[in-house]
């Protein structure tokens, strides 16, 4: 791989290649699967930065940070005419410098960033409902699947908010994203101390389901007196 590949990818998706050069690149494509897989990377990230850099402004700015990066990893050769928009340098730069083997899918803040569940204490603190304990000793060893119809038994005698949110964080981990979401509206709408907690998870949830756009949404309804506010202002930084 080098960067005159990444030009070309660039210049073909652009319409600049003449007839004749077309045809030789798609040639090229159907008998090359390494550069036919280099290809679809590279429309991938064209599509995306062509949306994440819409503003003029910060795709400057990402340009600049490319171009100031690139000159420890190109070596300096006899200028070619290229037309060659931003967009199309800064991923040409970017996937360059990585050989090939940037990961779109981590251009996105994912739900293990952000996913650090408290531990269940129920038990200590003096509560001997053996439903209760199983769950609680699922949940804390990460059987989310497990400690789920522990706590729907224990449910139907004590609906706690501790309890109902612990459970709904079980549904979560466990992708049953309905039930837990549901779970976690009830919470987010009552005025128990797990109200923001629901808040913060039902942006996870979201996030898990890659629905960046409901996500940054419910973030931006957390109150910054909540404890973890700092992860949300991380989150919803990623989310820009």
């Amino acid at each position: 791989m080098n960067e005159e590949r990444y030009i070309l990818f660039g210049q073909y998706l652009s319409n600049e290649l003449s007839a004749e050069e077309k045809i030789n690149f798609e040639k090229q494509l159907s008998e090359d699967t390494e550069l036919a897989y280099a290809f679809e990377i590279f429309k991938e990230l064209n599509l995306h930065l062509e949306d994440k850099f819409g503003n003029a402004t910060q795709l400057n700015a990402f340009k600049k940070n490319l171009k100031s990066i690139s000159k420890d990893h190109f070596k300096t050769k006899k200028p070619k005419v290229i037309a060659f928009k931003p967009w199309q340098y800064a991923i040409a730069a970017s996937v360059a410098i990585l050989v090939g083997l940037f990961v779109f899918q981590n251009i996105n803040p994912s739900f293990d960033d952000y996913n650090n569940p408290e531990m269940a204490t129920f038990i200590e603190r003096g509560d001997i409902n053996e439903n209760l304990k199983l769950a609680q000793d699922a949940f804390n060893a990460k059987n989310y699947k497990t400690a789920v119809p522990y706590f729907e038994v224990v449910l139907k005698e004590n609906q706690s908010p501790e309890i109902q949110y612990f459970y709904a964080v079980s549904l979560l981990e466990d992708n049953q994203f309905q039930k837990a979401e549901a779970n976690l509206l009830e919470l987010k709408s009552g005025t128990s101390v797990y109200k923001n907690k629901a808040t913060w998870y039902l942006a996870l949830s979201k996030l898990k389901q890659e629905d960046y756009k409901s996500c940054k949404e419910i973030l931006q309804t957390i109150p910054d007196d909540f404890e973890d506010y700092d992860q949300v202002q991380e989150l919803l930084n990623e989310l820009d």
